[in-house]
């Protein structure tokens, strides 16, 4: 009221001179309402919340657990969608497979005319189409093996070139694997997989040297190799495969025809355009009713990016409810404080405060709650993240349109769940609030 009267007596008095001029009390008061609106509201805020620091403090706890909240699900989400498209990397996002899918219009002229791939596809291929980086032929045969003492197993052999093991992202364990000296010479060595290895031999290094025979031609084990992640069964390796090299692989079926060519892009970008002129080039080197299909992980990456931010989404959804449930306490405190302060707001209303000013007062009230617990659980949310990046090498990432989100739905819920108390004090009767006890 002091504020209030010292903010009359100065617009009274003329800026200049100082001295009294005529101007009606009406005018006065609009103006000191004005000046009020402007920065009395935030103080007056700002002393109902020093008068009870700690229902304040416990009423921002439950914007600042929802406003957290927020935050570490969008970055457990980025973390999750991060990991899996690494996962889909290490396959192999740069690739292109090729395979044959038949050919003829009716089913005795697929049986009969079989256009298979060959090695010159795969030159041709390398030739004209710009940006492979390396390409592989792949020719599965399903074969015994022979082992020294008569001990035999049935096992898949795929016949491939030397660049197969960065197409694939194949880590060798122990020993090498096959390079371009020893395709030339058709030398007859072999890498195997790691359950091989320790299951025939007990340990990967112990597979190395050992020797056995396909169809009777003896093969000398150079290596072990691991694929660099799982690809859940659904690549040409399986647990027991057996690689040779390409030319060593073709003497056992007698022709040049492969199962399937992979070829290596330069850039992951380039995947999609390089499929569909691969297929077409190999289509103009075959009969017109052949069907060659290209394979790449690309719509694999879009469909798992999507699927983590749908359920990143679900979750928002669930942290949203913590939003609410503090914006509830929010409404719950502010009625009570209405409650508490009827006989003030009379008061303010007695000396001219309008309807506008007084829902205004205790909806910046209920803001300034949300807002503050919104910053400190932003504070909160993001400590998570900084801390890993600071202590440890991983890279946890976040994002700071998730921050932005936070506050700003802190500061909807503050005017949602505030409206209806500050309505409430809004029109509350100036007489009887007066006469309140």
């Amino acid at each position: 009221m002091i504020r209030i009267r010292s903010l009359i007596l100065k617009e009274t008095m003329n800026p200049v001179t100082q001295q009294a001029r005529p101007r009606s009390f009406e005018q006065t008061l609009l103006s000191a309402r004005r000046t009020m609106m402007m920065s009395e509201i935030l103080q007056i805020s700002m002393d109902s919340f020093r008068a009870s620091k700690t229902r304040f403090m416990l009423t921002a706890l439950g914007m600042v657990i929802g406003t957290a909240s927020v935050i570490l699900v969008v970055t457990i989400g980025m973390t999750g969608k991060q990991y899996i498209l690494e996962l889909i990397q290490k396959i192999g996002t740069n690739s292109v497979e090729l395979e044959y899918a038949g050919g003829g219009a009716s089913q005795a002229e697929r049986a009969r005319y079989n256009d298979y791939l060959t090695i010159e596809d795969e030159k041709a291929v390398d030739r004209e189409v710009p940006g492979v980086m390396y390409s592989s032929p792949v020719l599965e045969m399903h074969n015994r093996l022979t082992f020294p003492g008569g001990t035999q197993k049935d096992t898949t052999v795929l016949g491939v070139s030397p660049p197969y093991q960065q197409i694939r992202n194949l880590i060798v364990t122990e020993g090498r694997f096959f390079d371009d000296i020893d395709q030339n010479i058709d030398a007859r060595c072999a890498v195997v997989t790691q359950p091989f290895a320790r299951e025939r031999y007990g340990s990967d290094d112990a597979a190395v040297g050992q020797t056995f025979e396909i169809v009777g031609l003896p093969f000398t084990i150079i290596g072990v190799f691991k694929e660099s992640v799982s690809d859940f069964g659904q690549s040409e390796i399986t647990e027991q495969t057996v690689l040779i090299p390409y030319t060593v692989a073709r003497y056992f079926t007698g022709q040049d025809r492969v199962s399937q060519i992979y070829f290596s892009m330069q850039n992951m970008h380039e995947v999609s355009d390089a499929a569909k002129q691969i297929q077409q080039l190999v289509s103009s080197r075959h009969r017109a009713n052949s069907v060659y299909k290209p394979q790449t992980l690309t719509d694999l990456l879009v469909t798992a990016a999507q699927i983590s931010d749908e359920l990143t989404a679900v979750l928002l959804l669930v942290a949203a409810v913590t939003l609410a449930v503090g914006g509830v306490g929010i409404m719950n405190i502010m009625l009570a404080n209405v409650r508490s302060r009827i006989r003030e707001i009379g008061i303010r209303k007695a000396l001219g405060a309008t309807y506008r000013e007084i829902k205004l007062q205790f909806l910046t009230e209920a803001v300034l709650i949300s807002l503050t617990g919104g910053i400190v659980g932003s504070i909160v949310g993001l400590a998570l993240p900084f801390s890993i990046r600071f202590f440890t090498d991983y890279a946890f990432p976040f994002s700071w349109w998730s921050v932005l989100i936070a506050l700003t739905a802190a500061t909807l819920v503050g005017v949602v769940f505030g409206t209806v108390p500050a309505t409430r004090a809004a029109q509350l009767d100036p007489v009887e609030a007066l006469k309140y006890e």
